[in-house]
């Protein structure tokens, strides 16, 4: 995901650097790990070789609307997660940003990654798009269709399906 657009792409919120009282780094997605734990793990942090390069951020800053969707699938996480102020669908400069999934039960913090993804349905010209959320396991909540999870955006344009 880019930089501070949805839940855990903040700086830090990855890996989270607060000290439990036994002097421990406090783990909330990625976890703590000796050699590393940068503050950009859950975020394009690395671009052309710069660190928090930001390259998109800043051409999407200066060229709002540009892009209708963003799709990635990093911060393994609830599908009901909101980290300072951000949940895995939301919108930035004029662009809505997806974190679509997490389709391990077994990468990250365990508890917290929970298997989902997040079926896209386009309606033919229509500008609404549907994100649904399918639950994997049963770890979370029921196995199936997380009507919760459920969001309608809206996109510049409306969809029209290719003809061949």
């Amino acid at each position: 995901m880019l930089k501070e657009t949805t839940v855990g792409s903040g700086e830090w919120e990855g890996f989270y650097k607060e000290r439990e009282a036994d002097g421990k780094y406090k783990c909330l997605y990625h976890g703590y790990f000796k050699d590393g734990g940068p503050m950009g793990a859950s975020y394009l942090y690395w671009v052309d070789g710069h660190p928090d390069a930001q390259a998109f951020e800043r051409y999407l800053a200066d060229h709002p609307g540009a892009i209708d969707l963003w799709i990635g699938g990093h911060t393994h996480t609830n599908p009901d997660d909101i980290l300072n102020g951000r949940s895995h669908i939301e919108r930035k400069w004029n662009v809505n940003f997806l974190n679509c999934c997490a389709l391990t039960k077994y990468h990250g913090t365990p508890g917290l990654c929970i298997p989902q993804s997040r079926p896209l349905t386009f309606t033919e010209d229509s500008s609404e798009l549907l994100v649904r959320c399918y639950m994997h396991t049963n770890d979370h909540a029921p196995q199936g269709w997380y009507k919760s999870a459920q969001r309608q955006v809206t996109l510049r344009h409306r969809f029209v399906m290719p003809r061949p």
